[in-house]
């Protein structure tokens, strides 16, 4: 099985709930502008559905897109994957290869891209994660990748961070974990090169004055819009990145490593945009 085929294949977005997922909008409008006759769309499933879907599939998949629940799956049920994934320690990206599927996580391109594109931001020493999910592991393989060492990660509660933990561990990145309740938000975020919150907006309201004196604060919730923090940037006179700017620019590895061919940034952005009513402008970057 090859992903560079040009002959009429499918890929879908794989996760539970998956019906509200934009990646339909930004791989269909990828293979209208490529002038392929593929079709991209959305398949309800569980994690525990994930190895028994994956290997049931047929030569006329060109590729996965998985989200929340099933990263881990995706990553456990592939043949074979990208150092990054292994870092991260779970996959969005399935594509067929020879014997089986490949696994990678561009999430990581999703953070960094998101980070570049909106805040300028390329590398740094300290950062802040606020979190520690899914995501949380993915933004700090990112941060490792471009020279960032310490990273500061508050959560609810430090006992529940060893995901967190072991990824740092396996990224070369020295983990500070504390407490949300006892920790100085202010102090953090002024001491940091950049900010990445990965919690609910309630969270992050108390605080959001705080921790909009990073430097580059990435808010992956986009949804309703502002988010407190995202407003609390705002008022200092920069924009903030969202987690519609890392959908975005994950979903151009993966349409590469589907097509074989470069991704055709501007249409996926203007079809994220017109399908999201305009409400972030969605820079590329350089």
């Amino acid at each position: 099985m090859s992903g560079q085929s040009t002959a009429a294949r499918r890929a879908a977005v794989l996760g539970s709930p998956v019906r509200h997922s934009l990646s339909p909008v930004l791989h269909n409008a990828a293979f209208r502008a490529l002038g392929l006759d593929w079709t991209y769309g959305r398949v309800e499933c569980d994690e525990a559905g994930v190895p028994a879907l994956v290997r049931g599939l047929d030569a006329s998949w060109a590729g996965l897109s998985v989200t929340m629940p099933g990263k881990r799956a995706a990553l456990a049920v592939a043949s074979s994957a990208t150092p990054r994934a292994l870092l991260v320690g779970a996959a969005n990206t399935l594509v067929p290869v020879d014997g089986g599927w490949r696994a990678d996580c561009t999430d990581v391109d999703g953070v960094l891209g998101a980070l570049r594109a909106v805040c300028g931001f390329t590398s740094g020493s300290r950062a802040v994660l606020l979190g520690a999910g899914g995501t949380a592991t993915a933004a700090l393989v990112a941060l490792a990748s471009v020279g960032v060492a310490e990273v500061s990660l508050v959560v609810r509660s430090p006992e529940r961070a060893g995901e967190a933990r072991a990824c740092a561990e396996r990224a070369g990145v020295a983990l500070a974990v504390s407490a949300w309740d006892s920790t100085d938000f202010a102090a953090l975020a002024e001491a940091s090169d950049v900010l990445v919150s990965t919690v609910p907006p309630a969270a992050t309201e108390p605080v959001a004055t705080a921790l909009a004196g990073a430097p580059c604060v990435l808010d992956v919730i986009y949804h309703p819009w502002p988010t407190p923090l995202a407003d609390a940037v705002q008022r200092r006179g920069r924009m903030p990145a969202t987690g519609l700017d890392m959908l975005l620019h994950q979903a151009f590895g993966q349409c590469e490593q589907f097509t074989g061919r470069p991704a055709p940034r501007a249409e996926m952005r203007d079809a994220l945009r017109a399908a999201t009513d305009h409400v972030l402008p969605l820079p590329l970057g350089g």
